[in-house]
This record gives C-alpha cells, sequence and structure tokens, in this order.
C-alpha cells in the first residue's frame, strides 16, 4: 500500500481576472527578501508596479500589461515566501499561470520569468488593437456541444478556455462571439455571458502575439522544473525544457485545458491543493472535479 500515492500535493497558479488592489503589500511590508524581488520586478518592468498593484486604482490595475506581469509577481513572490514550506508533486497554471508554475518550480528564474510575462502581456495588447475581439463564458452546456457549434459557425469562434464541467470559455471575433453565443443559448446553454476582456486571448488572432513571443521564449534559458508541470496544450506532466518551450510557444493560440488538467493531476495522486496567487478561482473549478479533495490558499 502506498500512502505517498495518495499524499500527492499540487500547487497551481492563477491567470488574468485574480487580480486585486491591494495584493501583494503584507509580503511586501512584512519580508525583506519579498520586498527586494518586488523592487527588482519595478526595475526590470521600468515603472513601479507596486504602487498600482498597492494602491492603484481598479482600471489601472486591469491593463493587461499591468494585470499580467501583477499576478505573477504575487504569486512567484508569495511561492518564494513559503521557503521549506513549498514542496510540491506537481503544479500547474491557468494560462498566465503557467509562467508563475514555471518560475515557482524553478524552471526558470525569476527574472527570466518577468521579462517573458511582460513580453507576453505586450504583445497580447497589440494582437488586440489589430482586431476587436472578445469572449464568452458559456454556463451548462457540454464540452463536446460548445465545439460542434462553434465549428459550425464561418466567423472566427473557438474554445479557449476548459475551465471545469460545464463552464467553458470561448474566443473569437466580435462578430463570431455574437452569433456563437445566440446559436449556444437555442443549443441549451443556461448562460451565455460576453466578459470584460480587451481581446481574443487562446485564439487564432493571437497569432501575431504568439510569432513575436515564440523568439523571446526560445532565447530564454529553461531548465528542468523540480517537479512535473502540468502545461496547458496538452494536460501533460512535463519536464523536458525543449517540449516545455514548445508548449509555451503554442500556448497563445491554444486553449487552456484546465478541466483536463484538474483530471490528470488527480488522477496522478493529487489529493491536496494549494493555489498561490490571488483569489481562490482555481480551487472553485477543482473542487467541480474532485469535491473531496483538501484545499488551501498560500499564506504566511
Amino acid at each position: 500500500f502506498n500512502t505517498r500515492k495518495t499524499m500527492k500535493k499540487a500547487y497551481v497558479f492563477p491567470g488574468q481576472g485574480a487580480q486585486f488592489v491591494g495584493m501583494g503589500k503584507d509580503l511586501y511590508d512584512n519580508n525583506e527578501e519579498c520586498k527586494a524581488l518586488f523592487e527588482k520586478a519595478n526595475e526590470i518592468l521600468g515603472f513601479r508596479i507596486t504602487d498600482i498593484m498597492f494602491a492603484g486604482t481598479d482600471e489601472q490595475l486591469k491593463q493587461t500589461n499591468v494585470t499580467q506581469p501583477a499576478i505573477f509577481l504575487h504569486s512567484v513572490i508569495l511561492a518564494h515566501a513559503l521557503g521549506e514550506e513549498f514542496k510540491p508533486d506537481m503544479v500547474a497554471g491557468h494560462s498566465l499561470g503557467e509562467f508563475s508554475a514555471l518560475v515557482a518550480a524553478k524552471a526558470m528564474s525569476f527574472e527570466d520569468g518577468l521579462r517573458l510575462v511582460a513580453a507576453r502581456a505586450n504583445a497580447m495588447q497589440k494582437a488586440c488593437e489589430l482586431q476587436p475581439s472578445t469572449m464568452a463564458a458559456i454556463i451548462g452546456l457540454d464540452d463536446e456541444k460548445i465545439e460542434e457549434v462553434c465549428a459550425g459557425i464561418e466567423e472566427v469562434v473557438v474554445p479557449a478556455n476548459y475551465n471545469c464541467p460545464g463552464q467553458l470559455v470561448i474566443s473569437g471575433s466580435m462578430e463570431g462571439i455574437n452569433k456563437a453565443c445566440e446559436a449556444l443559448k437555442a443549443a441549451g446553454a443556461k448562460r451565455a455571458l460576453p466578459l470584460k476582456v480587451g481581446g481574443a486571448f487562446h485564439s487564432p488572432l493571437m497569432e501575431p502575439a504568439r510569432v513575436e513571443l515564440a523568439e523571446a521564449i526560445a532565447n530564454t534559458n529553461i531548465q528542468a522544473p523540480i517537479c512535473p508541470v502540468y502545461q496547458n496544450v496538452n494536460a501533460q506532466p512535463m519536464t523536458d525544457p525543449a517540449q516545455i518551450k514548445e508548449n509555451l510557444i503554442a500556448q497563445l493560440t491554444a486553449p487552456v485545458k484546465w478541466t483536463q488538467i484538474s483530471k490528470a493531476m488527480v488522477a496522478d495522486g493529487a489529493n491536496t491543493f494549494v493555489e498561490v496567487g490571488p483569489g481562490q478561482v482555481l480551487q472553485g473549478l477543482i473542487k467541480k472535479i474532485k469535491a473531496d479533495a483538501e484545499f488551501s490558499s498560500a499564506s504566511i
């Protein structure tokens, strides 16, 4: 009887949308090492992101070029603050959170991770400005039905975030999303809610961003992580640096398979999930897959 199999701990890292004003301030105020990392981040980014994180407005924090590095910093610095307590058997991150997971699992340095996240945010912002596009959350319909309806629409519209059973986010052109929402409601979706996002993340419309980021990722030093990283594009536990890079590059235009990641982690023995970063969004999603798992938010 292998007790190890039944006692695995997974650390999960949130993506865009989890941010709130004041995030990370306690780490900055109460931990010298954390404060030094925040200040290093201000230097690398060329602006005082800590001012916006700790005392900005919701509007300021919602700008993609602020949101992404802000969530990354809160997650990674919190993982650092856990010190010896941070002993993951596996890690995963939702979209942007994958970068936090890779840095926390020591596959990438703090500095390289932050530079990539900043480059990713800027590339995504530019791609959003090229074509008006958006996303919508579809509630209460099978994934297969949503895939089928999207495939039947002439415009660009694709499944983007498989969040949990009964919740899938679609992504595409304004016209594509409008048509898909109507068609999905007609097909029995309980709700089809347009999201307040700047563009069609994880869709073919992010191709310009993928091309721009591919070079930056290719030139970044990635090494084998301290534990498997379950990646967004294939929901598989990855440890090979070359494959991790390929998957990171593909991530911008491919869907986030969070439902599949959660199921894979549970199948591989995860029964305790620790969310590292702002909010508790991921705990809520994983509960839909394993209601009896133990959950906690990282705190120091």
